[in-house]
């Protein structure tokens, strides 16, 4: 038995990929201990891994309203953190770890951990990889200031780098040697299958609050009333259905499990999320993307969508007749629902969560290797295949 220390935080869709590796860790027989804000608690202990609670990390409230300067301020603060950190060094000190498992958007965290502690460590990537080396990576580096913090830099110095996607889905191939396409990591009872609905379209943006999202949310809603369909509307967490006017047609929840509904629409409306986007195209569904903020990831995510002719890309601030369009056109047959039924087989084929466990154990002292081994639990599936090969050692 090996022991692995995860170190993440709660910034919505990078959860599930850490929750679902950590768990199929833990189901080998490894011993998994998980390092994150005092709020993730109950989500990681429920899940039997063993929780502690950051101690000198930057406060994080994504939930909590706030203009885009001090939105931008506080995710820019946490990924440049230097006291996740030396809590992670902290948390090593008190009981070693044979490997550690970082976010890849705790910078300050990966960078103490780099500096003060020769460990063997992964990081763990939950969006498209073009989107973190060319989007994320440069605004990062220009807004650290004097630190001239290269994200790509520590990357590289992994001994693993895990991205839970497809190359489908990429811009371009992937060739860092360090980097493993593992495939999706779905959410606790998520398996995904081909959907059945037909005249029925979910809504859902993101679970965590941006700028203008009620806004883009009433446009959806006066989008909807007009089409004779019915539809499912998630507000998340940081929306209540209460500040919307809710025409007839549609069923309105704050919060309702994406496994209980997708198999039952035809076709999805999101904010280029892309937890939420590959649970949509896995299940065969042409999709809107509405991207909800241009310096995340979900313009990258809805052009990806847009590019592999699976749905279409609007402005989150387009009149509600354009929505409309788009929406009656992804209703509709055509080429699009080939495409994302073909982009749907192939994330059905593979199992991220296992794969990225495989990648890791890799990285394990052998001595310690599985009490519950992969092969003797589950049969192996298709792999996605790896950036590049032969696999690294080392930084």
């Amino acid at each position: 038995m090996s022991k692995i220390l995860v170190a993440t935080f709660n910034g919505g869709g990078n959860v599930p990929p850490a929750l679902g590796i950590a768990g199929e860790l833990s189901r080998r027989g490894h011993d998994v201990r998980v390092l994150g804000n005092a709020d993730q608690e109950e989500t990681f202990e429920a899940a039997g891994l063993r929780f502690e609670a950051y101690r000198r990390a930057a406060a994080h409230t994504p939930l909590d309203r706030q203009g885009l300067a001090r939105w931008a301020s506080d995710y820019l603060g946490v990924f440049l953190d230097t006291g996740a950190g030396l809590d992670l060094v902290a948390a090593l000190d008190r009981e070693a770890a044979d490997l550690v498992v970082v976010d890849a958007m705790l910078l300050g965290a990966l960078q103490v951990l780099q500096a003060r502690r020769p460990v063997r460590h992964a990081v763990l990537h939950h969006t498209l990889h073009g989107f973190m080396t060319r989007g994320f990576a440069p605004w990062v580096r220009l807004l650290s200031g004097p630190r001239l913090l290269s994200p790509i830099r520590l990357w590289r110095r992994a001994d693993r780098v895990l991205m839970p996607g497809i190359a489908a889905l990429e811009p371009r191939a992937v060739r860092a040697t360090n980097v493993r396409l593992t495939g999706p990591v779905w959410p606790a009872g998520v398996s995904p299958r081909p959907h059945t609905g037909t005249g029925r379209v979910l809504v859902s943006l993101s679970s965590i609050y941006y700028g203008g999202q009620v806004e883009t949310l009433r446009a959806i809603m006066a989008a909807v009333a007009d089409l004779p369909v019915q539809v499912v509307l998630t507000t998340g967490r940081a929306v209540a259905p209460a500040e919307l006017e809710v025409p007839p047609n549609v069923e309105a929840h704050g919060f309702l499990p994406h496994r209980d509904v997708l198999p039952n629409v035809g076709m999805v409306v999101g904010h280029g999320g892309f937890s939420t986007t590959l649970q949509a195209l896995a299940h065969d569904l042409p999709m809107v993307v509405l991207p909800a903020f241009h310096l995340g990831d979900q313009r990258a995510v809805g052009a990806a969508v847009a590019r592999s002719g699976a749905g279409l890309m609007v402005r989150r601030t387009a009149p509600a007749g354009r929505i409309r369009a788009a929406i009656a056109r992804m209703l509709d047959d055509g080429p699009h629902r080939a495409a994302a039924a073909g982009l749907g087989a192939q994330l059905r084929a593979v199992d991220g969560a296992a794969t990225a466990a495989d990648e890791l154990e890799l990285l394990l002292p052998r001595a310690n290797y599985p009490v519950i081994s992969r092969q003797q639990s589950v049969p192996r599936r298709v792999s996605v295949g790896r950036a590049a090969s032969p696999r690294p050692t080392g930084a």
